[in-house]
């Protein structure tokens, strides 16, 4: 072979080498694209949505109220859902009325106060606040009314935070960035 065909595979074995790594590195720590399966976050999401999720932000700094966060389901952790951040660790959690309130204090924050909450669950029932743990979250999802959530399953774990949904991608006429 001469040099000039060598140069030519090499080249093409870096990039190829490079493709690979970063097609390994990038859904494994940066980004990871999901599929939304049921009705559960109506209106935000819809069942076929397909969004991507920021896997590293929390290295950063910690989860916020109001946030739609990915993680591992409690109870297969196989499985990743999607839901919206009500409440944070040493937090006193309470729906009544339709309302969430947060340490007895109504919820300041449009992305919740907007939408009517069923007191449902063994972690949902009226007049009874629950207690989120350290290191754990409250998830809801929007819809509440055929969400499985918190209310049944319990508290999110911090370490079973995959990341913060971002961006809706497809369909077309739904590319929007996720509030």
């Amino acid at each position: 072979m001469n040099q000039k065909t060598k140069a030519i595979i090499r080249e093409y074995a870096e990039t190829l080498i490079i493709a690979f790594v970063l097609a390994i590195i990038i859904p494994t720590f940066v980004v990871q694209a999901n599929k939304i399966p049921t009705g559960s976050m109506i209106p935000a999401l819809i069942e076929g949505d397909r969004i991507l999720v920021n896997k590293f932000i929390y290295h950063f700094r910690p989860p916020e109220r109001g946030e739609v966060i990915v993680f591992k389901y409690p109870e297969d952790k196989k499985l990743a859902f999607i839901k919206r951040l009500i409440a944070l660790g040493n937090e006193q959690v309470e729906i009544s009325d339709g309302q969430i309130l947060i340490d007895g204090e109504l919820i300041v924050n449009p992305q919740i106060n907007s939408r009517f909450y069923y007191n449902r669950g063994r972690y949902g029932e009226k007049n009874k606040p629950v207690k989120v743990p350290e290191g754990n979250f409250f998830a809801m999802g929007d819809n509440s009314a055929n969400s499985r959530d918190s209310r049944y399953w319990g508290f999110v774990p911090k370490k079973h935070l995959i990341g913060k949904a971002i961006l809706i991608y497809w369909p077309l006429n739904r590319i929007r960035l996720i509030e």
